[in-house]
């Protein structure tokens, strides 16, 4: 039998013109003019296009009605109430300038801590053009255009993660107000979709004169080869059909089964998203299917626990999957999670697989997670792959080529690419069957701009609400997902960056390219800082080459910190990369992406400072003293100024519940820490470099600066730990 090939009905949409379209966008090569740089060199040109976009919109204005008369007349601009209006406005608006410039510096060379840097100019310039005309993407008659760039964005976000919109199963994505709810969004579509055979099911049993021609509905099961039908299947087969096979059931039903499309409606009485859990449950699960089980990995974000508890599924139903020592999901864990699951008889309605967690960017084996799960296929067990890229996403630019364009860009920091292991990740997360992806982390556009793509973009109507005063015919990107109204700018400033810097190696490919580098430059200044302060000691969470190779060897790991130090840290990009052996040295370092993560100790005597109280406390110590946290005054409604100190790093701390006892112990034993760190957090400093000028400024490396700062915060926090004794 032909397999079943999972495919949407839909009417005829329209599409952007083709001036607007991003597959053939043929975008810049200059990355100096994509930023407004560190020291606001590109003012001119940011200011000439905010200013081209309220002149256009205020002509707008002024000739759609040309005959309309007009409000605000010389008259009442000459009235004391106008002139007081708007002195007020002046005078408030710049009060919160002011304060504003307490903000976070994401900008600057010495921030170095979260997830955040600078915001590309066409994403400021296309965001604030939308502002003006504050289009809501929530129907396509209050956006027309916004939707349309939603559209036209969505499909770009499919092709930089492999999804390729002109194949079948037709791939659809769109713009989330942040990776929580993707998230949430597809947890909810993976976990309607796992129990819609069910209801379809019994709708064919309940309405036999509407939907009986599909009485005879056969399905493919996940083996591959058995095909029985749809009714003679029990509980169990049900919530393990594969996910095309599920998405594929209602055309099929029509154009293979006769059935009215109208009459589908008549499934829903009998879904879950209708009847909710416990009267889903009672009806057709008691007795024959456990408990809902989401499998991810122990370093999640904090949205999985919020959407598993949203949904009604609970935090107790996220199955944590362990971590080895470079904090990525071990597939011996997840086997062992599944069969626990099969024996249960547990539905796993998600299995997330993280692609660049929020503390070490780790990526986790996506190959071989797929790989298992065609393993249980022939077990006829089956469930969707969820890729949460919220972070990482982007980094498919540098992996994404396009030859036809020529780059003439000269640069002196090279653009690395990821390692051989990340890099097979990214090559298969086109068979992964949604990922999260926020622009508005590595791409660098304004907040808020998640994003959430489906393979099958048949899923996405899982989760669809209908309105009556929404439904005209179209109503676009906003009939889907979790949110209502959102702002269609969020999409126009997506949009915008990507036109102009293109996904690909010649656009985000190089920012985040250099960014790589950059990190590990970064990564190799701070390993190194206990061979020229002997008071200290620093142990990286992304282990050192040597420390995989040759655990425990205390002389081969001071040898290769030592060639870091010379061939690496003290040496210009260009000899770095003339130096074939440092060069491929500095590939291995650091971690999957560009989070690094460390931690500092006391030397006393020689030794290190066996209590790990006191480790934490230095720890905890140096996150004050280089974070920029401001403290709010109990007489005044706004916060302080910021503190600045010439490194912006941030603070956290490892959970043995997340990372388990033998990443922990690794962790404590390069510390120098005495006996089992047991149930206590062990502090850390994380670090994140997103910008790609860091080794290229007008003045050569950014980074001495940097490291000289970070050894200065730790000198000064391990003296506050071990005072000096009084003379």
């Amino acid at each position: 039998m032909t397999p079943h090939i999972a495919r949407e009905r839909r009417e005829p949409s329209p599409t952007a013109s083709p001036e607007l379209q991003l597959a053939d966008a043929p975008g810049t090569h200059s990355l100096a003019a994509w930023f407004l740089g560190p020291m606001a060199e590109n003012q001119t040109v940011l200011a000439d296009l905010i200013n081209d976009a309220l002149a256009s919109h205020c002509a707008a204005r002024r000739n759609l009605y040309k005959d309309d008369p007009p409000y605000v007349t010389d008259g009442i601009k000459q009235s004391p109430e106008y002139q007081q209006s708007v002195a007020t406005m002046r005078r408030e608006h710049a009060k919160l300038l002011d304060h504003l410039g307490s903000s976070v510096p994401f900008f600057s060379y010495r921030y170095q801590a979260h997830m955040n840097w600078d915001q590309t100019i066409p994403a400021l310039a296309g965001y604030f053009a939308a502002t003006l005309y504050n289009p809501n993407n929530v129907a396509l008659e209050s956006s027309p255009v916004t939707t349309r760039l939603e559209e036209e964005v969505g499909k770009d976000l499919c092709r930089l993660l492999g999804y390729q919109p002109l194949a079948l199963p037709t791939p659809w994505g769109h713009i989330t107000s942040g990776g929580t709810v993707a998230n949430l969004e597809a947890l909810w579509s993976a976990r309607n979709l796992t129990y819609y055979p069910i209801a379809v099911a019994e709708a064919i049993r309940r309405h036999p004169h509407a939907l009986g021609g599909a009485r005879d509905l056969t399905v493919r099961l996940a083996n591959g080869k058995d095909t029985p039908t749809l009714l003679d299947l029990d509980p169990w087969e049900c919530v393990n059909l594969p996910v095309d096979e599920v998405l594929g059931l209602p055309t099929r039903m029509v154009e293979d089964h006769h059935v009215r499309t109208e009459d589908l409606r008549l499934i829903n009485t009998y879904t879950l998203q209708h009847l909710g859990y416990e009267e889903f449950r009672r009806r057709f699960l008691e007795g024959r299917v456990g408990n809902p089980a989401v499998l991810v990995t122990a370093t999640m974000h904090y949205s999985w626990p919020k959407a598993a508890a949203l949904l009604g599924i609970g935090q107790s139903g996220l199955v944590p999957v362990e971590v080895d020592l470079d904090a990525r999901a071990t597939v011996a864990s997840l086997r062992t999670r599944l069969e626990e699951c099969e024996r249960g008889r547990r539905p796993v309605i998600l299995n997330v697989a993280v692609l660049g967690s929020t503390e070490q960017s780790s990526v986790d084996p996506l190959t071989e997670m797929l790989a298992l799960r065609e393993e249980f296929h022939a077990r006829n067990v089956s469930y969707p792959i969820h890729v949460d890229a919220a972070w990482g996403g982007y980094f498919a630019s540098v992996r994404r080529r396009r030859p036809e364009q020529a780059d003439g860009q000269v640069t002196f920091t090279p653009d690395f690419v990821m390692s051989e292991y990340v890099n097979r990740q990214y090559d298969s997360l086109h068979r992964a069957d949604s990922i999260t992806i926020d622009p508005h982390k590595a791409g660098f556009v304004p907040y808020p701009a998640g994003g959430l793509c489906y393979r099958n973009g048949a899923q996405k109507n899982m989760v669809a609400f209908t309105a009556p005063y929404l439904d005209l015919g179209n109503s676009g990107v906003g009939l889907y997902g979790v949110e209502g109204s959102k702002p269609g700018a969020a999409a126009a400033g997506v949009y915008l960056s990507h036109r102009v810097i293109t996904t690909d190696q010649h656009g985000y490919g190089k920012i985040l390219g250099q960014a790589l580098f950059n990190s590990k430059r970064l990564y190799a200044a701070f390993v190194t800082l206990g061979l020229d302060h002997p008071d200290l000691l620093v142990a990286p969470l992304q282990r050192l080459p040597v420390e995989r190779e040759h655990p425990g060897d205390e002389r081969a790991l001071r040898e290769q910190l030592l060639f870091i130090l010379d061939r690496i840290v003290c040496r210009s990009n260009e000899e770095i990369m003339a130096d074939p052996e440092a060069r491929d040295l500095l590939a291995e370092l650091g971690s999957d992406q560009v989070v690094i993560a460390y931690a500092f100790n006391a030397v006393r005597e020689g030794r290190p400072n066996p209590d790990l109280a006191k480790a934490n406390r230095i720890n905890r110590l140096i996150a004050e003293k280089l974070g920029i946290a401001p403290k709010v005054p109990a007489a005044r409604n706004m916060p302080a100024p910021a503190q600045r100190p010439d490194l912006i790093v941030s603070g956290s701390a490892l959970e043995p519940d997340l990372y388990g006892g033998v990443y922990m112990r690794r962790v404590a034993d390069r510390l120098g820490l005495q006996g089992d760190p047991g149930g206590t957090p062990i502090r850390h400093l994380v670090s994140c470099t997103l910008d790609p000028w860091l080794t290229d400024t007008e003045r050569g490396d950014f980074i001495p600066v940097l490291r000289e700062a970070l050894a200065e915060g730790v000198r000064a926090a391990i003296r506050e730990v071990f005072p000096e004794p009084a003379r």
